[in-house]
Parts: C-alpha cells; sequence; structure tokens
C-alpha cells in the first residue's frame, strides 16, 4: 500500500525525533519546541493553499506527539490551536469540521486540567461552580486559558446551527473575559476577537450583542495595532452584515485589500483575511442590494 506524501513526511520527522525517547525529559522538550515552531510556521505562511492541503499531515503529526507523551500541556495546547484553527478555517465540509473541532476542544480541556488540576471535569459542571473556579484563575495562567477558550470558542462555531454546542457561548465567555481582566493584550488582543465573535453568532433579536461584539472586533484592532486583518475581517463578515451596515462593511473591505498582509504571527490569517474581503466585496451588491 502507497504511502500518502504528507504522512510519510510526518513520519520522518517522527523518526528523527525518535532517538531521543532514551531521556524523557529531553523528549518532553524538544517536541514541545517541535510543536511551537510548527504553529509558528504555519502563522508565518503566505499560502494558505499550501497550510490547507499540507494541514492533514500536521494533524497527524501532532497526534504522534501527544500519543507519545499524554500529559504534556505544551503539545495538548498545540493540538487544540491547530484542530481548532483547521476546523474553522480551512474545512468546508460541516460534518468533518465538527469532529476536528471536537479534537480540538478536547485537547484544550485536556491541556488546561493537566496545567491546572483544579480545572479538571468543570466542563459540565453548573455555571456558578465554572465561574468561580476560572475568576480563581490568575495572570500565570492566561496562556492555558486562553489555549482552552480558543479551541472550544472554534468547537462552539462550527456547531452554530446546534442550540446545544451554542449553549456553551456562555462558558467560553467566560474564560475570554477573563484572559481580557487578566491581559487583554495576550496575542494582540485575540481575546476580543473570540468574544466579538461569540456576540455575533446570532442577531439581537434572538439574543446576540452585535453592537458589543462591534466593539470587541474595534478593541482587538487597537491592540493589534490595525494589524491583525483577520480581526477586521470579522467585524465586515459578523457584525457590518449582520446589522446591514454596506457602507462600514465596503470600507472595512477595502482597507484589508490595501494593507500588508506580512506582519510575524499573523501573516497566514492576514492573507486568509485578504482573500475573504475581496470574497465579501464582490457579493456586496447582491447581499445589501442597491
Amino acid at each position: 500500500m502507497l504511502i500518502p506524501l504528507r504522512v510519510r513526511t510526518a513520519l520522518v520527522v517522527l523518526a528523527l525525533i525518535a532517538p531521543l525517547s532514551a531521556c524523557s525529559a529531553l523528549m518532553s522538550s524538544a517536541t514541545g519546541r517541535l510543536s511551537d515552531n510548527l504553529a509558528t510556521a504555519l502563522l508565518n505562511q503566505n499560502d494558505p493553499e499550501t497550510v490547507r492541503q499540507g494541514g492533514p499531515a500536521y494533524l497527524l503529526l501532532v497526534d504522534a506527539l501527544i500519543e507519545g507523551d499524554p500529559d504534556n500541556p505544551d503539545l495538548l495546547r498545540t493540538g487544540a490551536r491547530l484542530y481548532g484553527s483547521y476546523a474553522a478555517g480551512f474545512v468546508t465540509e460541516p460534518e468533518r469540521a465538527r469532529r476536528l473541532a471536537t479534537k480540538g476542544r478536547d485537547y484544550g480541556w485536556a491541556a488546561l486540567c493537566h496545567e491546572l488540576s483544579q480545572t479538571c471535569d468543570i466542563w459540565d459542571a453548573p455555571f456558578e461552580e465554572f465561574e468561580q473556579i476560572i475568576g480563581s484563575l490568575g495572570r500565570d495562567h492566561v496562556e492555558a486559558l486562553y489555549g482552552c477558550a480558543a479551541a472550544w470558542a472554534s468547537w462552539v462555531q462550527v456547531n452554530r446551527d446546534d442550540w446545544v454546542a451554542v449553549a456553551d457561548k456562555a462558558r467560553v465567555e467566560t474564560m475570554m473575559m477573563r484572559v481580557v481582566e487578566l491581559d487583554e493584550s495576550y496575542l494582540d488582543g485575540s481575546a476580543h476577537v473570540y468574544l466579538g465573535v461569540l456576540d455575533t453568532l446570532l442577531p439581537a433579536a434572538l439574543g446576540g450583542k452585535p453592537e458589543q461584539g462591534r466593539q470587541h472586533f474595534e478593541r482587538a484592532l487597537e491592540l493589534s495595532g490595525d494589524r491583525d486583518l483577520m480581526a477586521k475581517l470579522l467585524l465586515a463578515r459578523e457584525y457590518a452584515r449582520l446589522v446591514f451596515d454596506r457602507p462600514l462593511h465596503d470600507r472595512l473591505c477595502r482597507e484589508i485589500l490595501d494593507a500588508d498582509p506580512v506582519v510575524p504571527g499573523l501573516t497566514l490569517t492576514n492573507t486568509m483575511a485578504q482573500q475573504g474581503a475581496k470574497e465579501l466585496l464582490e457579493t456586496s451588491e447582491a447581499y445589501f442590494g442597491e
């Protein structure tokens, strides 16, 4: 049986790092660095199609690394980040997106649990108990808290037609708001981006908070120095279209297309944002009418 090239590439990388298993501490450190470097390389990629096509091999690689070190919160966070981002950003088949996002959410839960034992099994706890535990986490826990919340938010996003899944929105918001309280500038204000998406999942008539969502998107843009083009795209797509504001929508799209997408840590999402802005502008007249 022929093994696909992407899978063979992942296996070669695993073979190269396998000798490190002789020393568990060294292995953990090496795999942690590898996973961090992998995530960074993907975020700095300027060709989304390369990531789309090669993504499954990276997911398999991370799965294999976690299989060999299942209690490593750094690896689990990388798995959560990659699975959540890939499901929400690159997968168009709804059922497949849900499966991948579920795995990302579960990795996120496991990462937070391994790092902070008090958070284990709180996902279905009474909301007051959940809120109390999340509220007890401090500034040193921002990375773990954000990683878990981001993967969970991606799961809610790809399940936005499922009211049971959307009900989890309140818990994700609680986690992201705690991140904002502790360090709102973390990752250039990315917590605000997720909060903006959650607030605009539904129109105001159905319980959504579009104006609050707009404030979160705009704050994220302020914190990123206007460099996070994906935040600007989401402001156009999730807010401006929701409230039927074509002037804002079209202005944001043109600003995205005129911007330089190459920003360390944001190049991939900025490039995707430019593709999205082009599509939004092309469908603007059909969506808003004359």
